[in-house]
């Protein structure tokens, strides 16, 4: 609706495997739901930080999930995500956190 091309994956070793295969700049941002099967988003950002390609340590990755306590935000901040979004999702909130984590990615390579 928004004009963002939109990929899905099922887990999270298929969003590692999405972001492993493609070209450096392909993605501007990874959604990442948290409770996954096969690998869950805390393992999956992780991966993804620890992969040896300059844009793996910049993509923003927020976390999507139906946890909200402070010590989960924590958690996925500790695991390499830059911003941390509780479900139930609202679409403005998705909206402005994703602008903000690109804002801030752009003045970082600025």
């Amino acid at each position: 609706e928004n004009g963002a091309k939109v990929e899905t994956v099922n887990n999270g070793l298929e969003a590692v495997q999405y972001f492993e295969a493609s070209e450096p700049g392909t993605y501007d941002v990874i959604l990442m739901d948290v409770m996954m099967p096969v690998m869950d988003g805390l393992t999956a950002a992780r991966t993804i930080r620890d992969l040896e390609r300059q844009d793996a340590k910049t993509i923003p990755i927020i976390a999507m999930t139906a946890n909200a306590f402070r010590e989960d935000a924590e958690r996925c901040m500790e695991a390499g995500m830059n911003a941390h979004l509780a479900k139930p999702l609202d679409d403005e909130k998705i909206k402005q956190t994703i602008s903000e984590e690109l804002r801030k990615q752009n003045a970082c390579h600025e």
